[in-house]
């Protein structure tokens, strides 16, 4: 009998690249959406289409917020592996609206894990924890035993999680894992993070969409990798002989304005000529710099990146320029009305 999965935050990056790789596999795959006045279900349509009608990917509301949709959808469902995906995962905006993204990174795991710990079956649960937890304060590289120093509210719910996974998984005898990624990128990254602003701004400024771009700190460095990549070491924690905490990583650090350099040069073009950095667009508390150290998960799971950064930039930088095509298209045949100008 296949495996089933439930997977929250299906709709997102993440969810997108986990749940089409477990379909590949076989597995029966159930994801929750956020009910809201507009349901965005773009990155997954191609899925929807594919394996919904071969009643392989299903869709439920539900909301981490919600413990009772979460637990009795995980009853209904009866999942072999939960993947928690979901949260309000953009730094900058949990300054902004600290309770709602702390109250989601926090209350939404643990009522999963209640949910896991009272199931008669036996389910594994994946975390999504973050490098953000570590805070950066160093470029020393950083394993599964560096000091978490969280530095924004999102970071801090972060540690939360993680940590009481691992005190479900030694309390409770639960096959829990906490998945420690780096920064990981790919043309499905909401619009709202660095690197996705830039190769969208890149095919709007290619096609005279948009003449500027407004960047904060461009000496930031992180380690960015493949999201496509990323989502297989998910599946090999969730595969391994028992649970533990994994760091993801490429072992590699690039700053913002490197990553411009190489995307900019795609297309023949000096960055330094489109984009402004202005302290406006700072965190309250930068997190300089991050650099992870994956050889536990290289050694023990046999994961590695297969995408190199350059690569992924090329990935991001084609698939926008292709993008902002359309996006002129349609502005031309007076189907969309035109934005100038994107500070951002």
């Amino acid at each position: 009998m296949n495996k089933v999965a439930f997977i929250t935050g299906v709709s997102g990056q993440d969810g997108y690249y986990l749940s089409k790789l477990l379909l590949e596999k076989g597995y029966e795959v159930h994801g929750t959406l956020r009910r809201s006045s507009t349901i965005n279900t773009n990155r997954i349509d191609s899925l929807i289409s594919e394996y919904k009608n071969k009643e392989k990917f299903f869709l439920h509301y539900s909301d981490l917020l919600d413990p009772s949709s979460l637990n009795q959808l995980i009853q209904k469902t009866q999942p072999d592996e939960v993947y928690n995906l979901a949260a309000q995962s953009h730094v900058a905006v949990s300054f902004k609206n600290p309770v709602f993204s702390t109250q989601t990174g926090t209350l939404g795991p643990l009522s999963i894990l209640e949910a896991v710990k009272n199931s008669t079956k036996n389910i594994k649960f994946y975390q999504a924890s973050s490098s953000e937890m570590f805070g950066g304060i160093d470029s020393q590289k950083l394993n599964e035993e560096s000091k978490f120093i969280p530095k924004s509210p999102y970071a801090a719910s972060k540690v939360f999680a993680h940590q009481i996974t691992k005190i479900y998984r030694e309390s409770y005898d639960l096959f829990a894992v906490n998945g420690i990624l780096f920064n990981h990128e790919s043309p499905f990254r909401g619009e709202t993070f660095v690197t996705r602003k830039i190769t969208r701004a890149l095919g709007r400024i290619h096609y005279g969409l948009q003449s500027k771009l407004t960047l904060g700190n461009l000496d930031a460095f992180r380690d960015w990798g493949f999201a496509g990549d990323y989502v297989k070491g998910m599946w090999m924690m969730m595969n391994h002989d028992k649970p533990d905490d994994w760091v993801l990583a490429t072992g590699e650090a690039h700053s913002v304005r490197e990553f411009l350099e190489i995307a900019f040069k795609e297309i023949d073009l000096n960055y330094e000529d489109y984009v402004i950095s202005s302290e406006k667009y700072y965190r309250p508390n930068e997190v300089n710099y991050l650099l992870g150290d994956y050889s536990k998960a290289n050694k023990h799971l046999g994961w590695k990146p297969e995408t190199s950064f350059k690569e992924l930039v090329k990935l991001m930088v084609q698939h926008d320029i292709k993008l902002a095509e359309r996006e002129k298209t349609l502005i031309e045949n007076k189907l969309l009305s035109p934005t100038w100008e994107h500070s951002t």
